[in-house]
């Protein structure tokens, strides 16, 4: 059988067709350029304050601008902010969020040019309960929300104003969760009761979001969104989005893991990228994130593939054999690029997570430490640390092959005319054009081989998905590591380019490790740690504390930017450790069930804390709330003292 179709075409780029819906002048979807929008982070009922950020955003590039309306005296308070906003030259369209309000959306559409809903928590309550439903209980249930929801239709199509049916993971309602679980499909199946709701009303100008702060969850629903509207014979437009995504190179690695995967298949019509930063700082994240498909179709072409091996709505990774530590169920591995370094000393290695120490005459080696480094023909005269593995070219590594942990680098065509290789592993570098049949049946029989694969295709990540599939088709199990090279980008751009081309691998279970070659593209430093952030982002490889951290709006009831780095200065080191930082309870119990610890702000200068998604401590003083989760680390036994 056949798998589901979610795009035009896993090799030959081209935007997935949607629906045009206009908010206000602006065209989402149809045959318009992806739009960028963002939200702000005052409280709305501060009028200046929220129009002078709107207008920072604006001229950052921000085309759609979403603001907060938690209760009706906010939704009445978006006319001053329209008005002031209209008075100083900017008719940007505005956006009221929308949660647990119907009666505020009702004032709120007939102000601005869109709503967004939450489906979770516009009509029902989150309390964790699973509920036993038969048809008859559900059904009932569907027809409570509908009488909830349909004032607001009729006002929207009255007013032609547009909505935004946004799911978020972190808030899937107990009934969704009782029938579907907390699943990609009970994400897609929680907006689909709602659009069914505005179909039946005749009401069109929708726009769809499915989003999540897990990068593999968030992106399985949008692509099981795509099959379930084609099923049902629609074609709305989608909003693209990570949410909690963190900040710095966090919050853009893992935004760009999640909707750059999607957008490498032309699927997305409008992007907001969710940092715990002021929200004009989004907006060239997600420009350069969009930049790059602007005339991706002119690509060279790739053969279609015919059978797709791939499961693209769950995870499973590739089964392939293990060579020394790749492959199998080993993590995968970074390889970093020393090929152009001039010359190669032990103080070259701390920037790959190396440290030596003189005086003890041993290596401290951290957990974002790289496990090979590629040195072309260059030679270094020391002893390495005993978990790295040097790589060199062919011809190079014979005058090193008696040394421990050395290991040839060479070509398909090297590879396949013979010689004298490694017993142990051979490091392979081929490009789609070099994984001839005859090479694919050499490789099966030679258990030393890993394939370092690469492409210089405009449209390359599917050239390289491509090269898995053949593999996958011939039953091949070597290992793959896949590597793309870069030039003359600075640090940010690397990681959304690389973060994108090999996160939408890694996602579908593609890939035993990544080889970033990156030329004036920023220190050592930050391309090491650009590596494991991707294997972090994908959850293919875990390095780091993570933080699951949204960005601020007007119902944020703590500074989100200065709680999130005392937080961090005191758990950065607890490897592994997932925690949530939600500035209110929109999306917090939610968000908690994918993280181990959560602090959620429920009161003004008060946080309660949840182990999971239960509520361990509550209303406790912002001033004891850090000390406080530490205690909770500790006292569940995740916690280990630095090192200093």
């Amino acid at each position: 059988m056949s798998k589901p179709q979610y795009c035009n075409s896993l090799t030959q780029f081209s935007r997935l067709k949607t629906r045009e819906v206009m908010v206000g002048s602006v065209g989402v979807g149809g045959d318009n350029p992806i739009r960028i929008q963002s939200m702000t982070t005052t409280d709305t009922m501060d009028t200046i304050a929220t129009v002078e950020q709107s207008i920072r955003m604006i001229d950052a590039g921000c085309e759609i601008v979403r603001i907060t309306a938690p209760s009706k005296k906010e939704a009445h308070n978006l006319q001053n902010i329209k008005d002031e906003l209209a008075k100083r030259g900017y008719n940007t369209p505005l956006v009221a969020d929308i949660h647990f309000t119907p009666n505020a959306a009702e004032i709120a559409a007939r102000i601005v040019e869109k709503v967004r809903v939450n489906p979770g928590n516009y009509a029902d309550k989150k309390k964790f309960e699973h509920i036993e439903y038969t048809d008859q209980t559900y059904t009932s249930e569907l027809l409570r929300i509908k009488e909830r929801f349909i004032p607001l239709v009729r006002i929207c199509k009255e007013e032609g104003t547009a909505m935004r049916i946004g799911t978020n993971h972190g808030s899937l309602s107990d009934r969704i969760l009782s029938r579907y679980g907390d699943t990609p499909l009970g994400m897609v199946e929680s907006a689909l009761e709602f659009l069914r709701i505005c179909e039946e009303e005749g009401y069109h100008n929708i726009i769809l979001s499915m989003k999540a702060s897990n990068t593999q969850v968030m992106i399985q629903a949008y692509r099981l969104l795509i099959v379930k509207m084609k099923e049902e014979g629609m074609n709305y437009p989608l909003h693209l989005g990570v949410t909690e995504a963190g900040e710095g190179e966090d919050g853009r690695i893992k935004s760009a893991v999640g909707i750059g995967t999607l957008l490498e298949d032309g699927i997305g019509d409008t992007v907001r990228v969710s940092l715990t930063e002021e929200p004009e700082f989004e907006i060239p994240v997600a420009q350069d994130l969009v930049a790059r498909y602007c005339d991706r179709e002119k690509h060279e072409p790739i053969a279609a593939i015919e059978n797709n091996p791939i499961d693209s709505f769950s995870y499973q990774r590739r089964k392939t054999r293990s060579v020394l530590n790749i492959g199998t169920k080993n993590v995968p591995i970074v390889m970093h690029d020393f090929g152009l370094k001039e010359k190669i000393k032990p103080a070259s290695l701390f920037a790959l997570g190396y440290n030596y120490s003189v005086p003890l005459d041993k290596w401290n080696i951290s957990d974002m430490a790289c496990d090979y480094v590629f040195l072309g023909d260059k030679e270094i005269d020391f002893q390495i640390p005993g978990t790295l593995a040097i790589i060199q070219n062919l011809n190079s590594w014979k005058n090193n092959s008696h040394k421990e942990r050395y290991y040839p680098f060479l070509s398909a065509k090297t590879y396949l005319e013979g010689g004298d290789f490694s017993t142990k592993m051979n490091m392979v570098y081929a490009c789609l054009k070099d994984v001839s049949t005859d090479f694919i049946e050499k490789i099966k029989a030679d258990k030393t081989v890993v394939l370092v694969i690469d492409s210089y295709n405009k449209h390359a990540m599917a050239e390289q998905r491509k090269l898995f599939v053949e593999l996958i088709n011939h039953n091949c199990d070597v290992p793959v590591i896949i590597g793309r090279a870069y030039g003359n980008l600075n640090i940010e751009q690397l990681q959304l380019q690389s973060a994108t081309d090999m996160g939408a691998l890694l996602n579908d279970g593609l890939g035993d490790g990544v080889f970033i070659a990156a030329e004036n593209c920023g220190s050592d430093q930050m391309i090491n740690q650009t590596g494991f952030g991707i294997l972090q982002a994908s959850r293919t490889r875990i390095s780091k504390t993570e933080y699951i951290s949204c960005p601020s709006c007007g119902r944020t009831l703590f500074d989100l930017q200065e709680t999130t780095a005392k937080i961090r200065a005191k758990t950065n080191h607890l490897k592994g450790v997932k925690i949530g930082i939600m500035g209110c309870i929109v999306n917090g119990p939610g968000e908690m069930a994918d993280a181990d610890y959560g602090y959620v702000g429920t009161g003004v200068g008060k946080i309660t804390l949840y182990k999971e998604k239960e509520v361990v401590g509550r209303n406790i003083a912002e001033e004891q709330a850090v000390d406080a989760l530490v205690d909770l680390i500790k006292k569940h036994g995740d916690w280990v003292e630095p090192v200093l």
